[in-house]
Parts: C-alpha cells; structure tokens; sequence
C-alpha cells in the first residue's frame, strides 16, 4: 500500500509559527479535507508536500515511496502563455500520457488539413503508439474530464482563456495525470453546479489518495472521509466527513474548556498555599512545589480563535432599490440579457447561479454601475449605498500596514445598538490579532487579504451587498460568519456563486443563467431546484425511450432464448430489490442524528430505487411478449 508520512514538521514565517511538529499520514483511498482559518498555512502544507517549499530543518519529515507521484492543482498554476490547451492539459512525462498527447494533436492537424501528407503521417506514427503502450482507455478517460469540466477548443492558446478557464485546465491536467496523491487547492473554484457535481463522483472514485482545501461544504461532506484541522500551528485528525469533524470538534472544545478550568482552579488552591508562606518546606514539600510550576506553566493550554463576528449597523434603505426593465446586454456578439426585467426590493436575498460564461459577474457590473445597458432601464433608489464585493480585490499598497488601510474606510464604526466601535477592535473580531495590526498587507496571505478586503466594504455600513462569488479565497470560519451577518442583515443581497451551501442558507430566489439571454428565475433554495431539475431530466429521459419500445414491440412477437431465461428469475429480483428498499427505509428511521450513516443509507437506497425502477421497466416489457 502507496502511504506518505509527515514526522513532525515545523514551518515558521517571520515571527509567526505555522506547523509545530505536525505528524501525519495518507494511504490509498483517504479522502482529507484540509481546513483551518485563513493564514493558518494550508496551502502552505500543500506546497511543502508538492516540494514546492520545505519545513525549517529536518529535511526527512516527509517520506514516501520512491515510485510515488503527487499532483498539485495550486491556486496560482502558471502555463506558457504560447501552449495551446492540449499542450498544457498533457503536460506528464509518463509514456502514456505522451502518447495520448501526440495522438491528440495529430487529430487536430488531420482536423485541419486531412490531405496533408504530413499530417496522415503524423497520425499513422500516433495510433500505432498508443496501441503500443495501450493508451486507448488513457484517451478516453482525459476526453471525459475535458467535456465535463467544459474545455472545448483544445488548439486554443492559454493566452486566449479566461481565469476560469485556466483554472479547469489546470485541474484537467492533475486528474488526467492521475498521481498517487492529488493535492486540490479550492478545486470548485470556477466550476458550474454540473461540473461540481461530476468531481464529486470523479474523486469518490479515485484509485488513490487525496488532500484537498475547499470552501464548499457539501462537497467537502460528501467526497471526505477524513479531515485535518490546523490550528494554531497544530493539527487535529478527525474520521469521518465535514459533519463529522463539525460534532467531534464542538466535542474536544468542551472537555479541553472544562479542563481548562479545572487547571484553574487546581492552581487558584495551589497559589494560596505558596502564598501562606507554609512554615518547613523542606523536601517533602518539594514535589508540591513542582507541581505548582508545572501548573503555572501548563495554564491557557486552550488556545482558542475568538468570535469573528460582524456587527456594523446598516444605512435606512427606502423602498425603491434596484430595478431593471426591458434591458438588453450583449457582447462580443454574445446575448447576456434580452428583454430582462428585475426588480430587487429590500431585504430581498437572490441568487445568481447557472452556466460559467453565461453573465453572472456582468449583470453584477451593471448593478453596481460599471456598465451600461446596451438598451432598456436601469434604476437605483435614492437611499441605496452599494457594497461591491468582487472576485479581486481592490488594489492594495503591499507596504501599507493593515489598520491604516482600514483607517482610510473610517476611525469609527457605529454598532447595531448605536454604540461605536473602533477599528483595531473590529480587526481584532475578524480574527486579526493585536500583534498583526501594523503588518504591511504584502506579508499576509490570499484569504488575509480576501478578509481584510471583506472588512473594509462592510465598516463602510452598506444597505445593498453585491457579492461576486463570495465563497471563494475565504475560510469556512470567515464563511459561517458571513452567512449568518446575511441572514440579520437589513438590506437587500444580491450573490453571484456556485457554493450551494452558501446559496442554500442565504438565498430565497434564484435567478439561474442558462446562457444566450435564457434567465431562469426559481423561488426556493438551490438544493431544490437542483432536485427539480433532475427530476425533469429523467422525465424527459423516459420520454424519449418509449417510441423505441414500441417500434421494438411490433417486431417482436416472442421472447429469445435469453429473454426468457430473464423472464423466469426477474419477479424473484424484484420481490428481493423491495424487500432491500424496505429494510434501508427501516434502517434510516432508527438512525436519528446520525448524519454519516443515514447518508450511506441514503445513497445506497438510492441506488437500490433506482435498479429497481430499471426491473419493473423491464417487467412490464417481458411480461408483453411473455403472454403470448
């Protein structure tokens, strides 16, 4: 069995330690979801496994297998601008790769001159490699990923591709490599629904191991089996999902709180017994003595983050809002909006979610008035104070230190109860310690300045929040916080994301892009309409298969051989494929709070509803021709 350990590896940066002597280990299978408030060194670690970076001292912490193969999908992977896309997506050095690679790009040259001699020549020498290191399956596989993660255009440059679209390339290439291990930072990044759901299933089952960093919850529920929480410069090892770790970690808190406590008041005792100046402390008294020191020392073992919390009153916000009428938007020959009507009213939450490239992010620009409608209305209240909370952050002077960018937005924030709040206290809430208020904003991390940059929109005291893919560069920690300051919040949300955690628990309306003007609007969270969605697909999958039955149906007037052979076992399966749904169902109402278990009940009923759906189909067609 492949297995990476770590043994006790220490990293510090600057003054601040961010892995004390952390051990670890990852073996075939393990699903690790990496998680710890931003700053705390997750990508870090991600880099040092990858051998990007390496630990202070001991260059033996980390051991693996000689053969092992790690493949790193970063947060800021960097292809030559001039590669084209099947350049870039093949990039592996095994021979199965390479063969795959130069058989696709002799497609592509065929593709453009099917009469050349050098091109027939080229794909002749391709196929008769791939049948040498039988690379076929390799091919078929890496097409998949490509169609499902929506790369197309593979003689495209990487100079011509959005960020998004780099984004899925870059993860294109670290699946179809299939390494040992995959180590994904934020692998749902940029990706639609449609796609997150098929990694999801991709990675549930992948042959080997897996670390990834991800803010979406459901995905990290549903892919983890195990999770590793950094902490203050340690790591915490849960079994078991996101829901897991969720109930065991509000579980070790506590008892490390009581014990706390009980350290506190054993040392409160033992204070009062140094101080009584006890007359013949001799050696007897020794070991009391010791105690005490050890006590002393041992005390504030509970290290704990503090509440972020955000608590910034918000502006009046009159009745009128926001409101679109008739606006059409195009560009570069490409419809964004057409006939499109929206009116947002306050304390109205809606969702922006569909297909990527559809003009999720440009009607959030028109919102906000950065651009203007091609034709039509677009209206903002007298009242309204607009928070743009885009997918990059505002330029910031790496040398500027934290609470003077901050000071530019204001001194003082009034709170919610009219009392004021100053700025190095309001830091200090978002989980940025006293220590860290004079760092230059340079020295902080990607999701620091994702926070900070959050801070400094918030403390402006907003009625109107726009928020372009808000889940992304930010910690769970940071995220929940969020959330809940949406659900209080006295003014209107308006949030472009794919995260349908976030959209689940902030959002009543939907407005779902399915491209070319096509706007969907849908009242509900996104879990359900997902369902309907799905629901409607099958419907129509059905649909579709019956005019082939009964052409089927005319032609046929017996069963075959091995149609009848079906027929005679098939009412026995069914009766078995009941009586399964029926103890799962049973099995699941016993389960109570069990989150873990009731979803592998869960799946495998769904599984089981599904086989048995496809045998009664079958029954009712066998049993036709049976009759006669």
């Amino acid at each position: 069995m492949n297995e990476l350990k770590v043994n006790e590896l220490t990293k510090t940066y600057g003054e601040k330690t961010l892995f004390d002597a952390i051990s670890f280990h990852i073996r075939d299978k393990d699903r690790v979801g990496l998680i710890g408030t931003n700053g705390t060194g997750k990508t870090s670690l991600l880099n040092i496994l990858a051998g990007k970076d390496s630990g202070d001292g001991d260059s033996q912490s980390i051991q693996q297998p000689n053969d092992y193969q790690i493949g790193y999908l970063s947060q800021d992977k960097e292809f030559d601008p001039e590669l084209t896309v099947v350049e870039a997506v093949f990039q592996g050095e095994t021979p199965i790769i390479q063969a795959v690679k130069n058989y696709e790009l002799a497609l592509l040259a065929l593709a453009e001159d099917g009469l050349s001699v050098g091109a027939q020549k080229q794909y002749a020498q391709a196929e008769e490699r791939m049948n040498k290191e039988d690379a076929w399956t390799a091919d078929t596989d890496a097409k998949i990923i490509l169609q499902k993660l929506g790369i197309e255009n593979l003689h495209k440059k990487i100079s011509e591709l959005s960020g998004g679209q780099k984004k899925r390339v870059s993860l294109a290439q670290v699946l179809i490599e299939s390494p040992d291990l995959l180590l994904l930072d934020e692998p749902t990044n940029h990706l639609d629904y449609e796609a997150i759901s098929w990694l999801e299933s991709f990675l549930n089952g992948y042959r080997g191991a897996i670390l990834m960093v991800t803010h979406d919850r459901y995905f990290l529920d549903r892919v983890t089996n195990r999770i590793f929480e950094l902490s203050f410069g340690k790591l915490y090892e849960y079994k078991g999902n996101y829901e897991a770790y969720i109930i065991a970690k509000s579980e070790r808190e506590r008892v490390g709180i009581e014990q706390e406590e009980k350290r506190k008041q054993l040392y409160k005792k033992e204070l009062e017994w140094m101080r009584a100046g006890v007359r013949a402390r001799g050696t007897k008294q020794q070991a009391r003595q010791d105690r005490f020191h050890d006590l002393k020392e041992n005390l504030h073992q509970v290290n704990q983050k503090g509440q972020l919390e955000i608590d910034v009153a918000t502006q009046r916000l009159g009745k009128k809002v926001l409101e679109i009428k008739d606006g059409y938007y195009q560009v570069e020959l490409k419809t964004i909006l057409k006939e499109f009507n929206l009116l947002v009213q306050a304390r109205d939450r809606i969702g922006i979610t569909g297909k990527n490239g559809a003009g999720k992010s440009t009607l959030l620009n028109i919102l906000a008035g950065r651009l203007e409608l091609d034709s039509g209305m677009y209206s903002i209240g007298e009242t309204v104070k607009l928070a743009y909370y885009t997918q990059q952050n505002e330029a910031m002077d790496p040398n500027q230190r934290m609470i003077s960018y901050l000071q530019e937005a204001a001194e003082q924030v009034q709170r919610s109860d009219g009392t004021t709040i100053g700025v190095a206290e309001l830091l200090e809430r978002f989980l940025f310690p006293r220590f860290m208020h004079g760092t230059v904003i340079g020295k902080l991390s990607g999701g620091e300045k994702r926070r900070l940059y959050l801070l400094k929109l918030l403390i402006g005291q907003p009625n109107v929040l726009l928020l372009d893919e808000p889940t992304n560069d930010l910690d769970i920690d940071t995220l929940t916080i969020l959330e809940d300051y949406i659900q209080t919040f006295k003014g209107a949300v308006i949030a472009v994301s794919h995260d349908r955690y976030f959209l689940d628990k902030t959002m009543d309306k939907l407005l779902v892009f399915d491209g070319e003007g096509q706007i969907t609007t849908y009242f509900g969270s996104m879990s359900e309409y997902l369902t309907k969605i799905t629901q409607e697909s099958r419907k129509i999958t059905k649909n579709e298969a019956k005019p082939a039955k009964a052409i089927e149906k005319k032609e046929k007037t017996k069963l075959t051989y091995m149609e009848q052979k079906e027929w005679d076992s098939i009412e026995l399966e069914i009766s078995s494929l009941e009586e399964r749904v029926a103890q799962l169902t049973e099995e699941m109402n016993h389960q109570g709070d069990d989150f873990t278990t009731l979803q592998q009940l869960q799946t495998e009923l769904s599984t089981v509803e599904q086989e048995l759906e496809e045998k009664m189909e079958r029954w009712e067609y066998l049993s036709e021709f049976a009759e006669n």
